[in-house]
Formats: structure tokens, C-alpha cells, sequence
């Protein structure tokens, strides 16, 4: 009898879940605790640091375990519905830090919530992102099912980021967190319990751990694309983290301006993943990847002389174009080495390959974590009550030339990826859990 096999809309709207808290907390952290409570950039920017050590351990146990998970409901599915509802509590309370909080008390409940938040996204995104590989292992289908979930997770943005700063203004940050945090909470729990994961009696003996972690480490493939996307998950994490800043201090308008220009970004991304996913089968997704970084390097030329807010949409747009192709193509090129790695081994481990990967993009916390130590050390910016003596080029500092750089040194490593073997997954047809599918 032919399984049921989950639809792409139905997995691609748990992106839409997933991003919405996240986008929040990653973006607006520093808008709600270094302009609005006071907490001095050295402060951020150790969390950041403190932050990535963490998750240089969460991240291969979270594989691990997605990985050797055996439940009648299957691997991924169990942490997926558990994991959620705690993750939301936590994103809430990151965002309801109580007023009476100040110095080292603030500095604390950030730390202690901005670390648990961002552990529980890791575990979240390790079971969502090891389906992919699975549920889809034809790449036309993938092709579709990425193109669905980018889509979803641009809307999220445009939630999320674009419209926070006008949201927020008018109910406060906590509120704002608490209507996203529900919201996500529905989705990702319906994408759940609507997954049909290949059943646990094929998926074969669970994975050891030393093992895995030896053969991922000799696979030249992951660290490149790894090493590649950090350095682009920093600086689109700095452009998203710091436009609050641009428009406060380089634009010298209100706030809540930031929203025209994510609007633009997200705007443009969503009408530029259906472009960049309609050449991806014409150029190959590697070249096609290697263009929109090189797109969005560019991008942030324009930006940095931007000095009024029309300049500042237009050249955001580029980096919306920039930005949509490399979401178009990076977890195709990440299911591309789980292939690899199974048509090697014959084993299946996308958990940890996708935790892996997760962990690879983190490290950008290393990165926006130095440049705004570099922006207080270079520019004197402390915080919203200390802003320095020229808070307006370190905001051009955070949102362009450090960016800028970070893509040069992303690009150059982008150009060391190649695959050795077929394109094509070549999946033993009980692992699909539709024999008549081709």
C-alpha cells in the first residue's frame, strides 16, 4: 500500500513558525536592550560571545539525539511538538525583562534568557531542518519545497522584522513577542503533527556518535559551505540587528522608520527567490549560490553612502535581491552533502549534519559579536544613553563595512565548493517511504 508523504506546503509553512521568534530575537535584542534599557554594547556583545560557545555544544548533542530518536511517532516529530512551547515561554520572557532591572541585574536575565532562547532555537531548527533531506529526496521536489518555505519565511520577516519597529511602539516589545510567540507556537505545531517521517523500523541502527562526527569532520563539502554561510549569516545578522541604529543615527529619523527599510529588503527578496529559483535548474545551485553573494557584497556599497531615507530603500532593495538568492540555494546545497554523506556511508544522519550546519551559522554570533565590540572600541558607542561622539558612522560601520568585508571573505571561500558525486540522491526506495514515487 503507498505512505502518505507529507506536502510541501505543509512542511514549508513550519519556516514560517520558526522564523517569526527568531527573527525577533536575533534582530531586535539589541533595539530592546541597548537603546531602550540601557545595557552597554560590551555587554551585547560578550552574550554574543558567551552564546556561541554554547551552541558549539548543543548543537552536535541535539543532532545526535534527533538522530537516534525511536518513538511510533518518529524521530524528529516528538522534540518538535515538546521543544516548541517552551521555546515561546522562553522567547517571551527574554522580551519582559522587568524595569527594575539595571546594570548587572539586566546584564543577567539577558544572559540567562538570550542563552536558553537561542539553545531551544537550536534544537527546534536541528529537527526541522534534518526533514528536509528526508521528506523530499528528489531535488526537482526540493527545488519546490524550498522555494514554499523561503516564501513563508519572507512573510515571517515582513512580520517580524519589517513591521516590529511600528508594532512595538505602539504596544511594547513584550506584547509584540507574545502575539508572535502564539502565533508560532499554531504553526509549528500544526506543520508537526501533519509530517509523515519515513517509519522508524526503516531508518536503521541508531548512529554513533564518534563515528559520525569523525566522517563529517573529512568531509570537505560541509566545511566550505559551513565556513561560507558564517560569514554571510553575520552580515546579514548585522544588517538586520543594526538598521535601527542607521536610521536613528545616520538618518537622524524616528525609530520606527527602520520599517521601510526591512520592508524594502523583504519586499524584494520575495519577488527575487522566484527569480533566482527559476535559473537555479538552468546555472546549477552552486553557481547560483556563488552569484547572490557576490550580489549582495555589492549591495552594500550603495548603502553605506546612502544619506537620506529614498537612497537608503533603494539600495536596501539590493540587498533584499542578494539575500533572497543565497536563501534560494543554501539548504540545497546543505541537503546536497547529506547526500554525499549518505550515498558514502549508508547511513542515514541528517540530524546531525543539519544541527552541524545549524552550529556553522551560528558562529556568525562570533563575528557580530567583534564588530560591536569594534564599534564601542573604535567609535566610543557604549549604549542609547552614551552613544559616543559620532554614533552615525558606527552605525555605518555595523550596517555596511563590516558586512561588506565578511561577504569579500565568504565569496572567496564560496569558489572552493564542488561535488564529486551525482546530484541526483540515490536513495534505496524503502528510505522514501513511497515505493511507486519516483
Amino acid at each position: 500500500m503507498q505512505e502518505k508523504r507529507t506536502s510541501p506546503f505543509r512542511y514549508g509553512i513550519g519556516m514560517f513558525g520558526t522564523s517569526i521568534p527568531i527573527n525577533m530575537f536575533k534582530s531586535f535584542a539589541s533595539a530592546f536592550y541597548v537603546l531602550q534599557r540601557g545595557l552597554t554594547m560590551e555587554s551585547l556583545s560578550l552574550i554574543l560571545f558567551i552564546y556561541t560557545f554554547l551552541d558549539a555544544i548543543d548543537n552536535p548533542i541535539y543532532g545526535i539525539l534527533s538522530d537516534n530518536t525511536r518513538t511510533p511517532w518518529g524521530r524528529r516529530k516528538p522534540w518538535l511538538i515538546l521543544g516548541t512551547p517552551v521555546f515561546i515561554v522562553m522567547f517571551i520572557l527574554f522580551f519582559a525583562a522587568p524595569s527594575s532591572l539595571k546594570g548587572g541585574g539586566l546584564f543577567a536575565w539577558a544572559l540567562i534568557f538570550y542563552l536558553i532562547t537561542g539553545t531551544l532555537d537550536s534544537l527546534l531548527n536541528a529537527n526541522y531542518g534534518a526533514l528536509f533531506p528526508e521528506l523530499f529526496p528528489e531535488e526537482e521536489k526540493r527545488a519546490k519545497t524550498n522555494a514554499i518555505r523561503q516564501a513563508f519565511q519572507l512573510v515571517a520577516m515582513v512580520i517580524s522584522i519589517a513591521l516590529t519597529p511600528m508594532v512595538a511602539s505602539k504596544i511594547g516589545y513584550t506584547w509584540t513577542a507574545v502575539i508572535y510567540g502564539v502565533l508560532a507556537l499554531i504553526v509549528i505545531l500544526y506543520m508537526a503533527l501533519g509530517v509523515k517521517e519515513v517509519p522508524v523500523e526503516k531508518v536503521g541502527e541508531k548512529i554513533k556518535i564518534w563515528p559520525a562526527l569523525v566522517s563529517m569532520a573529512k568531509t570537505k563539502n560541509f566545511w566550505i559551505a559551513g565556513i561560507a554561510n558564517a560569514f554571510y549569516s553575520a552580515a546579514m545578522s548585522l544588517v538586520l540587528a543594526f538598521i535601527t541604529f542607521f536610521i536613528k543615527y545616520a538618518l537622524k529619523l524616528p525609530d520606527s522608520h527602520a520599517t521601510y527599510l526591512l520592508g524594502a529588503v523583504i519586499l524584494i527578496a520575495v519577488g527575487g527567490v522566484v527569480l533566482w529559483s527559476s535559473i537555479i535548474k538552468k546555472f546549477g545551485t552552486v553557481n547560483v549560490w556563488r552569484a547572490a553573494l557576490i550580489t549582495l557584497a555589492v549591495a552594500f556599497i550603495p548603502l553605506y553612502f546612502s544619506r537620506n531615507l529614498i537612497s537608503a530603500i533603494f539600495s536596501s532593495a539590493f540587498v533584499g535581491l542578494g539575500f533572497a538568492g543565497v536563501i534560494s540555494t543554501m539548504d540545497i546545497i546543505g541537503a546536497k552533502i547529506m547526500d554525499e554523506d549518505y550515498q558514502k556511508y549508508g547511513v542515514k544522519r541528517e540530524g546531525i549534519f543539519s544541527s552541524a550546519m545549524g552550529f556553522m551559522n551560528r558562529l556568525s554570533g562570533l563575528f557580530v559579536s567583534l564588530a560591536t565590540f569594534l564599534a564601542s572600541y573604535i567609535y566610543g558607542f557604549e549604549s542609547g544613553d552614551e552613544p559616543g561622539p559620532n554614533p552615525a558612522e558606527a552605525s555605518r560601520f555595523l550596517l555596511t563595512i563590516f558586512p561588506f568585508v565578511l561577504m569579500l571573505i565568504s565569496i572567496a571561500v564560496s569558489f572552493l565548493l564542488k561535488f564529486s558525486l551525482n546530484a541526483k540522491r540515490e536513495v534505496p526506495v524503502e528510505a522514501t517511504g513511497n515505493e511507486n514515487e519516483s
